[in-house]
């Protein structure tokens, strides 16, 4: 028999959901129990608390066959302030999803019980909104149905778009050899022009040893480059060791004549190697030292660490199509609920007025061809 529970924090998850992380984390970072823990400690607001709802067995041993872990605001008391419930997700987050174990047996069905289960629980939530998600996976659609299905009102929208690397197999130097002449004749014209004007070296720091160090370079570039300060400074500094704990981290720096120039915070885990981060002091930028570090980088997890797959995570910037080889999307799911009163507000505000607005989009179409026509006598 399956039964479906909610908990309240990553702490009191019982042991057996380990195994449900590692599973549904293999090639995706975003999903570990070690990322989330990162979010819980680092990025929560004063009114908000980790809520895991989760379907597991209820015969021994054990066994977690699915899970959503989201973030649940309380309401600050306002008259119009709803109850909401979100992924336990932010800005720094390129991708989430339900967990899902192979070995589930009936997923449709699992996926059910956890949408039953968020549903049921009191004080009603007004709205949830889970973001980032790819639509394709059927995992996803199962939820979009399964929410649909409970009577929430769902609206999807677009988030960003990915542009991805597969490796297929290939070397650095046989990668390098089908990017745009653009890349090709640049990149290594910046290095030579780079190596000739000063002393260059990159250290990529993957483990413990020297963390301390390589991390302070990566926040005296970061400071000195075009970036917005850190949200949460807190929660980068804290990643970054968990991932070399994991042994997931490459923090690359490229310094010029001893001085750091460029950071790249990478993160290798499965097969994929994620770019995480990438900064560089302003006083570099005329050398092209990120352009310069970003081949460094690639190079080193596409021969050393031989990964399947290189993802720019968020966001349609125009130089990362030049690096990548493929763009998929990524999207967010917002459900209302109808049983109070923000809910259907919130039905009314996002879903009635688009509808509307479709509707108004239609019927001025159909005024101006009934316009055309009179007066073309069409």
């Amino acid at each position: 028999m399956l039964e479906a529970k909610t908990y309240m924090g990553l702490s009191n998850l019982p042991e057996h959901y380990a195994g449900l992380f590692r599973e549904a984390s293999q090639n995706c970072f975003f999903l570990s129990l070690p990322w989330f823990r990162s979010l819980e400690r680092n990025v929560l607001g004063a009114n908000e608390v980790v809520q895991i709802v989760g379907v597991e067995s209820d015969e021994p041993p054990r066994t977690a066959l699915g899970g959503l872990v989201l973030k649940l605001s309380k309401s600050d008391n306002r008259v119009f302030s709803p109850r909401r419930v979100d992924s336990l997700t932010n800005y720094y987050s390129s991708y989430f999803g339900p967990l899902l174990a192979r070995n589930s047996g009936n997923a449709d069905k699992v996926v059910k019980m956890l949408v039953s289960e968020l549903t049921s629980r009191k004080p009603h939530w007004d709205v949830l909104n889970i973001r980032p998600l790819d639509l394709s996976l059927p995992g996803v659609q199962s939820l979009h149905f399964a929410l649909e299905a409970s009577g929430l009102k769902t609206q999807t929208y677009f988030c960003f778009g990915n542009w991805y690397l597969n490796v297929d197999g290939r070397s650095y130097a046989e990668y390098f050899k089908d990017l745009p002449n653009v890349i090709k004749k640049n990149v290594p014209y910046y290095k030579r022009r780079l190596e000739k004007t000063a002393r260059v070296r990159v250290q990529v720091c993957t483990t413990l040893e020297h963390l301390e160090s390589a991390v302070g370079d990566y926040e005296t570039i970061y400071n000195s480059s075009w970036r917005n300060p850190e949200g949460y400074p807190n929660f980068i500094r804290s990643f970054i060791r968990t991932a070399a704990e994991e042994g997931w981290l490459r923090l690359g720096i490229l310094y010029v004549d001893d001085g750091p120039a460029a950071a790249q915070l990478w993160i290798v885990h499965g097969q994929v190697a994620s770019i995480y981060k990438i900064c560089y002091a302003e006083k570099f930028g005329k050398l092209s030292v990120g352009s310069v570090l970003t081949a460094y980088m690639l190079e080193h997890v596409l021969d050393r660490d031989k990964v399947s797959e290189v993802d720019y995570l968020t966001g349609d910037d125009s130089y990362k199509a030049n690096w990548m080889s493929n763009r998929r999307e990524r999207w967010g799911i917002m459900a209302f609920n109808p049983k109070t009163v923000l809910g259907k507000m919130g039905t009314l505000r996002h879903i009635g007025g688009k509808m509307l607005k479709t509707k108004l989009r239609a019927y001025a179409h159909e005024v101006n061809t009934s316009f055309r026509r009179l007066h073309t006598g069409d």
